[in-house]
């Protein structure tokens, strides 16, 4: 790659950033003009000011990548193994977080929505609405498509807003992600969304709830979402923990008689 490569990467992703030349270089503590000329190929950066520039405007690990190969320069990052030793002690730390959550449910998921791993709670909750982890599962598919998981849930238009909520910050987040971009298209096309009618002048709720309906029983639950801040593996970056709490004392009742031995999750979702 040319220093006019790595410029017009550059000013594409200072662009999605929707910061001028002076705001990046107050950032990274260069000049304007230094910017300026290296957006232009008239400056050549160093592997340094790549990655100095690339943390200002908050590129995601993958894509900064990308900006090293565009100025000539070996990646940084990898995506190890599951299993390598140098992500062992993040993989443990997933497990601790899901294990210790049970008996309410927790799952992880990658940037695209695959679910990649799952308390006992949560697969028991996720086989129930026809999800099997072991299958490449991804959630926003599973509620777009005619199927279990989409019938169980009482407030369809609801948790669709919400997930496309939830979708346009991660994408901004990303920078501009084509599968996330094709996710928010179908999104704001799904009749159940437009539908949907949202709170009309009243008093708010403190939480917005999914509620699921499994065997008969409604399941009120909320989100809490956890990240590796310091994490230089692109995969565990990217990975959200998702820990669920129930929002109301019966789907508390229900999610602690899960934990109990022989206790089944009702398994047909209506």
């Amino acid at each position: 790659m040319t220093a006019p490569a790595f410029g017009a990467e550059l000013k594409d992703w200072r662009g999605r950033r929707r910061v001028s030349q002076l705001d990046l270089g107050l950032a990274a503590e260069v000049s304007a003009r230094h910017v300026s000329f290296l957006e232009t190929g008239r400056a050549t950066p160093s592997r340094t000011m790549v990655l100095r520039l690339a943390e200002a405007l908050e590129v995601p690990l993958a894509e900064r990548n990308g900006l090293l190969r565009a100025a000539g320069f070996a990646p940084l990052y990898s995506a190890h193994g599951e299993g390598e030793a140098a992500v062992v002690p993040l993989s443990q730390a997933v497990d601790w977080l899901l294990d210790r959550h049970a008996p309410y449910p927790g799952f992880a998921i990658d940037r695209h929505w695959n679910l990649k791993r799952a308390n006992a709670p949560a697969a028991a909750m996720l086989g129930g609405v026809g999800l099997d982890l072991g299958h490449g599962a991804n959630l926003v598919e599973a509620f777009l498509s005619e199927g279990v998981l989409r019938d169980a849930v009482v407030n369809l238009g609801e948790v669709l807003d919400m997930t496309l909520a939830r979708l346009r910050t991660e994408n901004a987040e990303l920078g501009g992600d084509p599968v996330l971009v094709g996710y928010i298209g179908r999104l704001e096309a799904d009749e159940a969304r437009r539908s949907f009618v949202g709170d009309a002048g009243g008093p708010l709720a403190a939480v917005i709830a999914a509620r699921y309906r499994l065997g008969g029983q409604v399941f009120s639950v909320f989100s809490t979402i956890a990240q590796f801040g310091t994490v230089r593996d692109i995969g565990y970056a990217d990975l959200r923990i998702e820990l669920l709490f129930p929002a109301d004392a019966e789907t508390a009742a229900a999610l602690q008689a899960m934990g109990r031995p022989g206790w089944p999750l009702p398994g047909s979702a209506v």
